[in-house]
Formats: C-alpha cells, sequence, structure tokens
C-alpha cells in the first residue's frame, strides 16, 4: 500500500505527494549521472590509448565490455528495488556506490603511479601493467554497480509521481526525462572533454565527481515531497511460480470457459494498483496455472500449484515484450561506434574552428546529442499535435511507430557513415599520408556530422518510444524490472559489439597485416566494410521488428472504478487495450 492510501485511512490531511514539485531532485541525480557516465565515456578510448597506452581493439572492446556490463546491472537493481528497499533507496545506496568508482578512477588520473609513463620520441610506449589496469577495472566495476541501481530506478520513480491515470504527463515525462538527460550529456562532450583535453584528466574526471556528490545531496533533500511505493515482493518469484504451477498442471483439463480461472483480488491487491490485467488468449497451456483443481485450497492457495490470472497474465506480458526488446539491440551495436571508430576517424581529420582552437574528437558527438534533443522538441511541440489530428491518439503515434522511423533512421546513419569514411581515405591517399597514422588529413570534419546527427534523430525516436514501451507494457508492480530491460538491450547491444569487432578484426586480417579494422593505422583499414555490415544487420532487423510490431498484441487491463476514494468497486469495470 502507499503513502497516499495509508494517509487517508489514517484520517490525516496531508499534502498530496508526488507531481511535477519532485522533478527537479530527480533530474538533478540523472543528469549528474550522466554528466559522470558520458563524461568520462566520451573520451575515455582516448585516455586508454594515449595515457594507458593500450591498443586500440583492446581499448574498444574494453569500452563496450564496460557499457555492456553497467547496462545489465540494472537487472539486479530493478531486483532489489521490486523486492526489498524501494526505488528511492535503491537509487540513493547505487548513487554512494557510483560514487566510490568515480573517486578511484579520478585517483588514477591524479597519481603518476597508477597509469604507465608517457611516451618518449622514437619508442614504443609502455602499455600499462596488470595493477594499472585492475584498478582501472575495479573502478568501471564500481560505477557499472553504481549504475545498475540508478538507470531502472530513476525512470519509474520519476513516473511513479504521476497518478497512473495521467497519460499525457506520463508520457511527456519520458520525452523531458530523455531530454535533460541529453542535456547533461550535451555539457559532457563539450566541457569536460574540453577540460580533460586542454586542463588535465584529473579535473576532467574530477568535475563529474564533485558533480555527482552534489546530486546525491540534492536527491535525499528531496524525500519529504516524493510519492513512494513500497516494494511488491520478488516479480521475478512470481514468474517461476506460474512456470511451477502450469508445469504442475500440464495434464489437467483445459476449462471451457476463461471466466472458470482463478481470480483473488485480496492477494493480487499490492500488485494491481492501477488494476488488474486480464485474460488474454494466447499461450494457454500457461492459463493451467489458475485451473482449480480438488487439490488446491482457493481461500489460501499455494503459490507453486495454483495462480490467479493477473499473474498468469503477468508472465504473458514479459514474454509479449521479448521479441521487441531484441529489435533494439543491434541499434545499439551500431550506435556504439560513435564512442570507438567515430572517434577514431574524427582524430584523423581537420578539426581546427580558428587557427588556434580545434575541436576535441570526443566532442563531436555533441551533434548526435543537439539532434537528438532538437528532434525531441520537434516532436513534442510539433510532430505530434499534428499527428494527434491525423490519428486521434493522446500521444500523436504509438510508440511501435515511434521506433519504427527510429530503426529506419539508424539505417540511414551507418549507410552515410561507410561513404563518408571513403571520402576520409581518399583525401589521405590524395595528399600520400596513408602510411602516416598521426598525420592530419586535410578534410574539415564536418564530413561527420551527418552520421552523427542521423544517429541523434534515431535515437531521440527509437530509445523513447522503448522506453515507452517497458514502461506501458509491463505490469506495474515490474516497472523497475522493464525499465532495466531498456538497459539490458542495451547490454547486448554493446557486447554484440565487442563480439562484431572481435569476429571483423579475426576473421578479416590479410596478408601483410591488412585488417577492417587495424589497430595502428585506420587509413589502411577497410573501415566502410563494417559500416556496411552493420546497415545489411540493420536492414534485416527492420523487417524483423516491423513483423514483431504488426502482431503485437498489447496488454488488457481492468481500470476499477472508485467508490469514496477508498475501495475498488468490482464490478461495472472498463476493458482497456493500451494500444496507444
Amino acid at each position: 500500500m502507499n503513502e497516499e492510501m495509508a494517509a487517508k485511512k489514517s484520517g490525516k490531511v496531508e499534502r498530496v505527494k508526488g507531481g511535477m514539485i519532485t522533478m527537479p531532485f530527480i533530474f538533478a541525480n540523472e543528469v549528474c549521472e550522466k554528466l559522470a557516465v558520458v563524461g568520462f565515456a566520451a573520451n575515455m578510448i582516448i585516455y586508454l590509448t594515449t595515457q594507458l597506452h593500450l591498443p586500440l581493439t583492446k581499448a574498444a572492446n574494453t569500452l563496450t565490455n564496460f557499457g555492456g556490463t553497467a547496462s545489465l546491472t540494472p537487472l539486479l537493481g530493478a531486483f532489489l528495488a521490486d523486492t526489498f528497499a524501494g526505488r528511492f533507496w535503491t537509487i540513493t545506496i547505487a548513487s554512494i556506490i557510483y560514487q566510490l568508482g568515480m573517486t578511484l578512477l579520478t585517483t588514477s588520473a591524479i597519481l603518476p603511479k597508477l597509469r604507465p609513463p608517457p611516451c618518449k620520441p622514437d619508442q614504443v610506449c609502455q602499455e600499462a601493467n596488470s595493477g594499472q589496469v585492475a584498478i582501472l577495472y575495479v573502478s568501471l566495476l564500481l560505477t557499472a554497480l553504481g549504475s545498475g541501481g540508478i538507470r531502472p530506478c530513476v525512470v519509474a520513480f520519476g513516473a511513479d509521481q504521476f497518478d497512473p491515470n495521467q497519460k499525457t504527463k506520463t508520457w511527456r515525462f519520458f520525452n523531458w526525462y530523455y531530454f535533460c538527460m541529453g542535456s547533461s550529456m550535451l555539457v559532457a562532450v563539450t566541457v569536460v572533454v574540453y577540460i580533460q583535453d586542454n586542463i588535465g584528466w584529473g579535473w576532467g574526471f574530477g568535475v563529474p565527481t564533485i558533480a555527482m556528490a552534489l546530486s546525491i545531496l540534492a536527491f535525499i533533500f528531496g524525500y519529504p515531497l516524493y510519492r513512494n511505493l513500497d516494494p511488491a515482493g520478488s516479480p521475478f518469484t512470481r514468474l517461476v511460480q506460474v512456470c511451477v504451477a502450469a508445469y504442475k498442471k500440464r495434464k489437467v483439463p483445459m476449462v471451457s470457459n476463461p471466466a472458470l480461472l482463478y481470480q483473488n483480488h485480496q492477494i493480487d491487491a499490492a500488485i494491481s494498483l492501477a488494476g488488474n490485467l486480464l485474460h488474454t488468449k494466447h499461450m494457454q497451456f500457461l492459463d493451467k496455472a489458475a485451473v482449480i483443481t480438488e487439490e488446491d485450497d482457493s481461500k489460501s492457495p499455494n503459490l507453486w500449484r495454483l495462480n490467479t490470472v493477473h499473474r498468469v497474465e503477468e508472465l504473458k506480458s514479459v514474454i509479449r515484450m521479448g521479441p521487441i526488446w531484441a529489435s533494439g539491440i543491434i541499434l545499439i551495436t551500431a550506435y556504439a561506434q560513435q564512442n570507438t571508430f567515430s572517434i577514431q576517424q574524427a582524430k584523423t581529420m581537420d578539426r581546427h574552428l580558428t587557427k588556434s582552437f580545434q575541436i576535441p574528437a570526443a566532442s563531436m558527438s555533441v551533434f548526435t546529442l543537439s539532434s537528438m534533443l532538437c528532434t525531441i522538441v520537434f516532436y513534442d511541440r510539433v510532430f505530434v499535435p499534428l499527428a494527434r489530428k491525423v490519428t486521434g491518439l493522446e500521444r500523436g503515434i504509438s510508440f511501435l511507430s515511434r521506433m519504427g522511423i527510429g530503426f529506419f533512421i539508424s539505417i540511414l546513419a551507418t549507410l552515410v557513415a561507410g561513404f563518408v569514411e571513403m571520402k576520409r581515405k581518399h583525401a589521405a591517399a590524395a595528399h600520400g599520408i596513408t602510411d602516416k597514422p598521426d598525420a592530419m588529413i586535410p578534410i574539415p570534419v564536418f564530413w561527420l556530422v551527418p552520421q552523427y546527427c542521423l544517429h541523434g534523430m534515431a535515437e531521440a525516436f527509437m530509445s523513447i518510444g522503448h522506453l515507452e514501451f517497458f514502461y506501458d507494457q509491463a505490469p506495474e508492480s515490474m516497472r523497475s524490472t522493464a525499465s532495466a530491460l531498456f538497459w539490458t538491450a542495451i547490454s547486448a547491444g554493446n557486447y554484440m559489439s565487442t563480439l562484431l569487432v572481435s569476429l571483423v578484426h579475426k576473421f578479416s586480417a590479410g596478408p601483410g597485416g591488412s585488417n577492417w579494422l587495424p589497430d595502428n593505422n585506420l587509413n589502411k583499414g577497410k573501415l566502410e566494410y563494417f559500416y556496411w555490415l552493420l546497415t545489411l544487420l540493420q536492414l534485416f532487423n527492420f523487417v524483423y521488428y516491423l513483423f514483431c510490431a504488426k502482431f503485437y498484441t498489447f496488454k488488457p487491463i481492468q481500470i476499477q472504478k472508485m467508490e469514496g476514494g477508498d475501495e475498488p468497486k468490482r464490478n461495472g469495470t472498463i476493458q482497456l487495450a493500451n494500444n496507444v
């Protein structure tokens, strides 16, 4: 039971918690977390190759492995939040763990003994030893664990601050959540990266570390204002219980009428505050978990033998989301190249704005973020009102349509990237510097802008649509877990990038050290082939997504009318299909 219901039953008159007043405190935590993550990741490929002297492919795989791990740990954070700690305390504790990792990484950048000596002219650079690499990995692991508690809970905790019936405010929250996150990332790839390149890595890592400490204080300060929902028990246990019960009753005949399946609103009360899930005809083998036999006690059921329709439908909802979840993996794989090979491309090109100032290579992602922010504003203020007049939907178009547009734009991004790489290598050959990896190719870095901007537009459509999809279609007691699924897709995409880079690097190796993805001289590689391979994979994925979206079944929910503001009325209910 949440705090508002408790207040009503106790007769106390209190200000209704939640609402827009809580947003600055919640966004402050997410903004600083993203400032830290992107402030580290945007230039980390440069740090690993120039300060720790790691080979390019090893550095690239280290980053994508870290990104994958940081996006996989949200499953653990979501489990703790939904089962034991609640979202507020999970975010708080995870933020402190994150702070420890950032402090360790900053310390390693300041103390000379924690990194190899600078390179000397005409000598092979000394690679970081095992102890120095271990410190790097421990700091990255701590930040990954911290992200695991922050990422799945912040977005769900923010959406919790609005009433479940306030659909318009909820979907706008997702847009502005991403907008604030993007603004923070924009600061990271400009101000923070500039500090790293021109002042030093100690300050470059120290600024986001200080910002994160301040955000923790701000988030805790807002505690009295938050609308806190109590954890409803382990969602994973409930899912397993349904599977076990269905297996035990696999030989039991199915009832002729779904109305005869077991329902118990009392035991489902804590996990169905917004309404019970209604029975669907799909995956009927799972319905046997709700078939009542002579051995079952319907008043006090053994949930490993008998489950309610609501709990069965929770499992069905999760299974139905699986194919849509999987479709996001390849897009993230393509997007991940911006923090690795795209930065290496930019590093070889003319980045001067004036004779004395040049754009840091890692700051090129400012174009991704700027286009993403502009697209979000355009979508919210222009596109949605126009689309609403045509479709009649409050949010303009469905989140599945929004995701589809993002997939298509991402295909264009990697296609364009391949042609730009050909242009870059042609310029290197024309000026006779193909064999000089450290020489600046006289071609403006702005040739990379189209691919960066297209990736930003794709993220504004696909990633926000993906996040909306998980939050809307997941069972209400699994909102943190749903947000974790969003991040696990990112995790899988990063790991897929690591696998793809490793396989391409291995099997494209030719005589004389030639390779699509060379370690030392990108001018001699075939990076355009790699981009076009990603384009082809994305094209196949797009067809797969269209098939999944065509046959996706939206969860039906029973909205409970309230009498006197307290107890739900169990008759006269309304069925809604959340296909918006």
